[in-house]
């Protein structure tokens, strides 16, 4: 696998533990880190503190949503080239597009259950 550190920003938990169980069901060496507060990890990111490989962004959270995320993150020399794929619920299209504009990886839809996020996952990581 091409990523070994995975960055997961949700302030939903529940979300993040479906994410966490997908990802195990064909990856159980990946250290996956899973963070609620988008200001925290980014803080966390901008220090070094943590190195992800690839960071899978939640678009709607409360204080900081994905897109003041991204551009917060890609605005820092040294960070743009940094995959980040944004999860939604919606597949708004203006959104989508702002999103790749600013330089996300791929925006994806939410998978209703464990099966359609390990095959997401899959597609995505394998």
């Amino acid at each position: 696998m091409r990523y070994q550190h995975i960055l997961h920003i949700d302030d939903d938990e529940d979300d993040q533990e479906i994410f966490l169980s997908a990802l195990r069901v064909f990856s159980s060496a990946v250290q996956y880190t899973g963070m609620s507060n988008p200001a925290d990890a980014l803080r966390q990111l901008l220090d070094d503190s943590i190195r992800p490989d690839i960071i899978f962004l939640d678009m709607n959270m409360p204080e900081m949503n994905g897109e003041q995320f991204l551009r917060k993150l890609y605005g820092v020399a040294g960070k743009r080239g940094l995959p980040v794929v944004v999860l939604s619920t919606s597949a708004h299209k203006p959104t989508v597009l702002i999103m790749k504009e600013l330089g996300a990886m791929d925006f994806v839809t939410k998978p209703d259950n464990l099966g359609e996020w390990s095959k997401a996952l899959l597609d995505l990581l394998g």
